[in-house]
C-alpha cells in the first residue's frame, strides 16, 4: 500500500521547485549567516514568507542547527493556520511530507503522543494549502539531513493548551520550531518600532502576543509559557522586514529569528 504523502503546496512560488536550485539557494544563505557559537538551541522561532523575502532571516536560525546534523532526529513544527478555521491544533493525515529535496517522514510516535493530549486532531484540509510549515522543510533538510517531523498547525487555542502540547512532546531529543512572521503591511519605520517591541517581549518571555503582532502568536504564546517554566533564555538572531530584503517600504512584513537556550 502506497504511503500517504502531503504534496508541496508552494514549491515554485514561495521557493524554487527545482531541487538543485533550491538546495543551492538554501546552502548559500546558511553559509552567509552569522556563526552560532555553542551551545545548540533548544527551540527556534523562524519566519515563513517567500524565500526572497524571509529566507536570509530564517537562515540565521537554521545555521545554528548545522552542528546538530545527524544528531537531531525529531522535529516538532508549529505554525499558524492561514486558510481554515480551526479549533485547537491539527496534524496532516499523512505519513510523509514532500519537498523538491525529497520526502520527510512524519513522526508517528510524536503524533500518537500529541493526539493523547486531546488538543490535537488530524486535518488534511488545514494542511493542504498551508505554507507556514512547508517552507521550513527545505532548510531543515539541508541543515539536519535525515529527520522525522510532526507538523502542527495551530488554530484558535489558548496559550495554556499549546503549552500543554509542547510540554508533552518536548523531550530532550525533540527540537521545537515555531513558524511566525511579525507585523503585516505597516509602513517601514512603524513596522521597525512595532517589531522591536514584539522582539523585546519575546526576549523577556512576556506574553501573550496579539495576532496583529505575529501571525503565529498562538504558537509563540505557548512556547513562551514553557520556556519560562523551563528556565530558558531567548536570543535575537535577526530582525528585519521585507523592506530590507526584497520589497518596497510603503507596506512591509516583519521577520524575526529567535533561539532559546538553557540558562548557563
Amino acid at each position: 500500500m502506497a504511503a500517504r504523502v502531503r504534496a508541496p503546496a508552494v514549491a515554485g512560488s514561495f521557493y524554487p521547485a527545482a531541487a538543485a536550485l533550491l538546495a543551492s539557494q538554501v546552502d548559500q544563505w546558511l553559509e552567509q549567516a552569522s556563526a552560532c557559537p555553542p551551545p545548540s538551541p533548544a527551540a527556534l522561532i523562524v519566519p515563513h514568507a517567500g524565500y526572497i523575502y524571509s529566507g536570509p532571516v530564517a537562515a540565521s536560525a537554521y545555521a545554528c542547527l548545522r552542528a546538530l546534523k545527524g544528531r537531531v532526529r525529531h522535529v516538532l513544527l508549529l505554525g499558524p493556520c492561514h486558510f481554515v478555521l480551526l479549533n485547537g491544533l491539527a496534524h496532516p493525515d499523512a505519513e510523509a511530507l514532500r519537498t523538491p529535496l525529497g520526502d520527510v517522514p512524519v513522526d508517528g510516535t510524536l503524533r500518537a503522543r500529541a493526539e493523547a493530549t486531546r488538543h490535537v486532531t488530524a486535518s488534511d484540509l488545514a494542511h493542504r494549502k498551508e505554507h507556514s510549515l512547508e517552507v521550513q522543510l527545505p532548510f531543515l533538510q539541508r541543515a539536519l539531513g535525515d529527520f522525522e517531523v510532526l507538523p502542527l498547525v495551530v488554530g484558535s487555542a489558548p496559550p495554556e493548551e499549546v503549552a500543554e502540547v509542547l510540554d508533552t512532546l518536548w523531550t530532550q531529543d525533540v527540537l521545537p520550531i515555531i513558524s511566525s512572521d511579525l507585523s503585516h503591511y505597516l509602513p517601514y519605520e512603524l513596522a521597525r518600532r512595532v517589531d522591536r517591541e514584539t522582539a523585546d517581549h519575546i526576549l523577556q518571555l512576556e506574553g501573550p502576543l496579539d495576532d496583529d503582532r505575529a501571525c503565529g502568536a498562538a504558537a509563540i504564546n505557548g512556547l513562551l509559557l514553557v520556556a519560562k517554566r523551563r528556565g530558558l533564555n531567548a536570543e535575537l538572531l535577526d530582525l528585519r522586514s521585507s523592506g530590507d530584503t526584497a520589497g518596497d517600504k510603503s507596506e512591509v512584513v516583519g521577520y524575526g529569528a529567535f533561539a532559546f537556550y538553557p540558562r548557563a
